[in-house]
């Protein structure tokens, strides 16, 4: 057996212990699992037909087998594509992969080449490649692990140039009586790097899969399930972050607590169904006043935490003005009529040498200041040296 059908063995092995993985993953629904198992089962199927060249008829290991690696190249692109939730543009790709048939039979029964069927597969997966490499290095997500992104960019790339130079090596050649048994040592280390694209391609997609439900499961923990805001153990992890930084920068920080008026009332008029949509709707409100820096969380039933970093007092104040004359005038319609709400706000700046937990309980004294002043207003801590 010659060292290159030992490499398509072992990717068709490699395709087989992948099976089960992809299977397993597609419980999660992540957009794109579903695509990359049906590429590994169309090279599962292509390279056997490969492998069995001279035994069954050309125009299954040669016209059908390489139109199914296409179809598995494009399944794969598809794949990184839902995953990025950007469109697969399916009539295009299916397009692409029927255009490499007449070349593919023209290259064999009408002027029979091997250079030039070689040119044709390597010259499409490259084009695959390259077309993986942009979309991910395009789209990928914020929440994402950037190195995931990046290693699957560079990996794309290093796999589209070996298939060019594959192409560009066969064309230079006089003759070739086949293409699999050519075992120089060019030949059989840029085929060798060929087959590994699917496997390793696939695995780059796992990982980035297995990243989305780690990103997806802290975001749970650190989301709160109703209103989409910070939870409490989310808003202090963010806190002590922007914390952190501006003790690096020694810049200014600003924090704001909010708290709803007679909300038991409100869910009393309205009831809890109403009341949960008044609270949705009052973090989209705040969401739409504050920076996009800023840090939001619900740290109790109708209570909200901003932390807001890099901004002087006076500033800080003029925007939470805006929040609460905003909410003033934000009518929430509900089942039980529509709700006409305000709230009550603590403002406090970080003090030269204050802890978190110093800045957040005047802001919480500052909100119990504007709620014995009658409510629907705002009060500053005034500034004193910590103890």
């Amino acid at each position: 057996m010659s060292a290159v059908s030992v490499a398509l063995a072992t990717t068709w092995l490699l395709g087989l212990l992948m099976l089960p993985l992809l299977g397993s993953l597609l419980r999660s629904g992540v957009p794109g699992v579903r695509e990359w198992l049906a590429a590994d089962v169309a090279l599962m199927v292509a390279i056997p037909m490969l492998l069995l060249r001279d035994r069954i008829p050309d125009f299954l290991s040669i016209v059908i087998a390489n139109l199914l690696i296409a179809l598995a190249g494009v399944t794969l692109y598809a794949g990184f594509a839902r995953f990025l939730h950007r469109p697969a543009r399916w009539p295009l790709l299916l397009t692409c992969v029927v255009m490499t048939a007449p070349a593919l039979v023209y290259w064999r029964y009408v002027a029979d080449s091997i250079p030039m069927r070689v040119v044709v597969s390597t010259g499409f997966t490259a084009t695959v490649c390259a077309a993986v490499a942009v979309t991910v290095a395009r789209y990928q997500g914020s929440r994402r692990a950037r190195y995931l992104h990046a290693a699957t960019v560079g990996v794309a790339v290093i796999f589209a140039a070996c298939q060019v130079a594959r192409g560009i090596y066969f064309i230079t050649l006089d003759r070739v009586a086949n293409a699999l048994t050519f075992d120089t040592t060019v030949n059989v280390v840029l085929l060798c790097v060929g087959a590994a694209i699917m496997p390793v391609m696939l695995m780059c997609g796992m990982m980035m899969v297995h990243d989305a439900l780690l990103s997806d499961a802290r975001d749970a923990v650190n989301r709160d399930f109703l209103t989409g805001a910070l939870s409490r153990e989310g808003f202090a992890s963010a806190a002590r972050s922007l914390w952190e930084e501006a003790d690096r920068t020694r810049s200014p920080l600003a924090c704001l607590i909010v708290d709803l008026d007679h909300f038991k009332s409100i869910n009393d008029t309205f009831g809890h169904t109403g009341g949960d949509k008044v609270l949705c709707e009052f973090v989209g409100l705040m969401r739409s006043t504050i920076r996009a820096g800023d840090a939001l969380g619900r740290i109790g039933g109708e209570e909200f935490a901003i932390l807001m970093p890099g901004i002087a007092l006076d500033h800080a104040q003029s925007l939470a003005e805006r929040l609460r004359t905003a909410a003033a005038q934000h009518a929430v319609v509900t089942n039980n009529g529509t709700c006409n709400y305000s709230l009550s706000g603590g403002l406090a700046s970080r003090l030269p040498g204050e802890t978190l937990d110093q800045l957040t309980m005047r802001a919480d004294r500052a909100l119990y200041q504007a709620k014995v002043s009658g409510r629907n207003t705002l009060c500053v801590d005034t500034p004193q040296s910590p103890s």
